[in-house]
């Protein structure tokens, strides 16, 4: 067993996790009543996800237990559309006309009397129908087939239902009372259903296949079936995943029943509808949306401890030079900005930084002797939160040649020593503390190593403490906690968590505007995931942006902003950003220059 530290904020810590986040205490209770036989359990197939679950299912890659075409198969047919009606936009709700041209589509066509033929095997059974009444007496003279007359359609003016020489037994089972007129040989092939309830689960199957949602009452009514009866066979049908049932015509509708393959046409159908109408904006106009989604236009900059957070949520994963952090991408998104905000967020043990991607002097493919990892203030660094850090941060094997003599014996001493203090470096190493900084800077361009704080990091990129202050007012050189090794824990990086991180940070996603994402999977692998949760009802698809070839994906969020912001119309904000912010698309979504010099400002008006 683990040993608990007795410790007043780790008492306090497992008692909000379990008694206020958690009901440890209630489930103790129920547990104790399963054993005791007070509460009784029951195992339930259901046909789709419980409303307890989406949240797991929408979790991860790894939340889904089952494999990949399953998975796949209730990903287009499933799906969570029935069992989330809220949604804002509507994303989540079948299309009135997509269900009205799937039905009419799945209805058979019937032209001469052998199409009447091959629609009655289908559908085992079928009600009159008055324009097809020459084929079926064509039918009834060649022996081909019949009408079964029901007692309890008797005052029905059709009176009958019409079923096929090879469909006869299984219709006798399923309508015990009916009489046969005219008499025809039965065909059988295969085996017969043994009850009457299998038998109308049979005649309901055929039904499904050929027709949109419906409801118990319509069937009962067109197949002169107890509804009783009509809901077991559903039932069974349901049980077997092959019908799903819902309100599909709307959330006021009765509930109803639709077959599997019916229904996934109806999905992607109404998915094409949805996509075809939402008007495409252009660049400049995608670029000034994205200016208010990344919270840099005017009026929505964000505030405090709370608001940096939250850049460094949307920002998280994507490398920008050292300096240029709090130099420009932080002050441009937080109103008053100061350095305090981002150390208590990395002290509290939310955030963390370092380099995510290798060093090309440390790839095992191109490292040799000639080339070394070179100290600079534009190394790439990421900020991000320290929970998903094990996501981002990639194992890898490097070349220590390309490090200096100084390097790797830093490197061997923060692993020695286990989250060392930079004068326990120093220490042990009998080095001064300008090659210390030295190396560690080297460390850190190199992406092996990271601090608890981010002054360490703005220690070592800021001239003046590096050359240290003298007298009462001098500030240790590097006072940024304890140093660590950047440690390795993913093999990959997984797509379907880096497209949500890529759908928060520019609410529309496609191949262009991922361009400088220098940790992002392969295009085809980020493709597989967003058609996935397209289906899923979680994003849209279409073409959002005009310029572009390629899917497009987008937010259900964004998609509103984009539509107010082109309802805003002639509106000018004129934003001032660094050559190296996430925001200068310049050479991707914009013809402008790439990133110049570290301090250059771009200044956009309406995007």
């Amino acid at each position: 067993p683990i040993r608990i530290p007795d410790h007043v904020l780790v008492r306090e810590t497992i008692d909000n996790c379990l008694r206020e986040a958690m009901d440890v205490g209630g489930l103790i209770d129920v547990l104790r009543g399963i054993e005791s036989g007070q509460v009784r359990t029951a195992a339930i197939d259901t046909p789709e996800p419980s409303v307890f679950c989406h949240e797991i299912l929408n979790a991860n890659p790894y939340a889904y237990l089952d494999d990949a075409p399953l998975e796949e198969r209730r990903a287009r047919a499933v799906t969570l559309r029935r069992t989330t009606r809220d949604d804002g936009d509507g994303t989540g709700k079948l299309d009135p006309a997509a269900i009205a041209e799937v039905s009419a589509e799945s209805w058979p066509v019937v032209r001469d009397a052998d199409e009447l033929h091959d629609a009655l095997t289908t559908l085992i059974v079928l009600p009159p129908v008055r324009a097809w009444q020459g084929w079926f007496d064509e039918l009834v003279e060649q022996r081909r087939a019949t009408s079964l007359h029901l007692s309890s359609r008797a005052e029905s003016r059709d009176g009958a239902l019409w079923t096929c020489a090879e469909r006869l037994a299984l219709a006798r089972i399923a309508y015990r009372d009916a009489t046969i007129a005219p008499h025809i040989a039965e065909i059988v092939s295969g085996e017969l259903p043994e009850s009457r309830d299998e038998a109308a689960a049979e005649v309901l199957r055929g039904w499904l296949e050929c027709s949109g949602p419906v409801t118990v009452a319509s069937l009962a009514e067109r197949l002169a079936i107890e509804p009783s009866a009509i809901e077991a066979a559903l039932m069974r049908l349901e049980t077997q995943g092959q019908v799903l049932r819902g309100r599909f015509s709307g959330d006021d509708a009765a509930e109803e029943f639709c077959n599997r393959r019916v229904l996934a046409r109806i999905h992607r159908l109404t998915i094409g509808r949805l996509r075809r109408e939402i008007e495409p904006v252009t660049s400049a106009q995608f670029v000034a949306f994205l200016q208010r989604w990344q919270h840099v236009a005017p009026g929505s900059r964000l505030h405090g401890v709370d608001g940096t957070l939250q850049v460094v949520r949307q920002l998280e994963g994507y490398e920008l030079p050292a300096a240029a952090w709090e130099a420009s991408v932080l002050p441009s998104r937080i109103a008053g900005y100061r350095p305090e905000y981002l150390d208590r967020l990395c002290y509290a043990g939310d955030v963390m930084w370092g380099r995510l991607t290798p060093h090309p002097a440390l790839e095992p493919r191109t490292g040799d002797h000639a080339s070394k990892v070179r100290p600079t203030r534009l190394a790439p660094i990421s900020l991000f939160l320290r929970a998903n850090g094990e996501e981002l941060i990639v194992r890898r094997e490097a070349n220590d040649a390309a490090l200096s003599h100084a390097a790797r014996e830093v490197l061997e001493r923060i692993e020695q020593l286990r989250a060392p203090f930079f004068p326990e470096i120093a220490r042990s190493t009998k080095r001064l503390p300008s090659e210390v900084e030295e190396a560690l800077w080297q460390l850190i361009a190199a992406g092996l190593v990271t601090a608890d704080g981010f002054d360490a990091l703005r220690a070592l990129t800021d001239a003046k403490r590096r050359l240290g202050e003298k007298g009462l007012r001098a500030r240790p050189r590097s006072s940024g906690g304890r140093w660590t090794l950047l440690h390795a824990a993913s093999e990959r990086i997984e797509p379907e968590a880096f497209a949500r991180r890529l759908l928060a940070r520019w609410g529309v996603v496609f191949r262009d505007v991922i361009a400088r994402e220098s940790l992002a999977p392969r295009w085809r692998e980020l493709l597989l995931v967003l058609r996935r949760m397209e289906a899923r009802g979680e994003i849209r698809g279409g073409r959002f942006i005009t310029g572009f070839v390629g899917e497009q994906f987008a937010l259900p969020e964004a998609l509103e902003a984009l539509r107010a912001l082109r309802r805003a119309g002639g509106e000018t904000e004129t934003v001032a950003v660094s050559a190296y912010d996430p925001l200068n698309l310049g050479g991707v979504i914009l013809p402008a220059a790439a990133p110049g010099p570290l301090r250059s400002v771009l200044t956009a008006a309406s995007g």
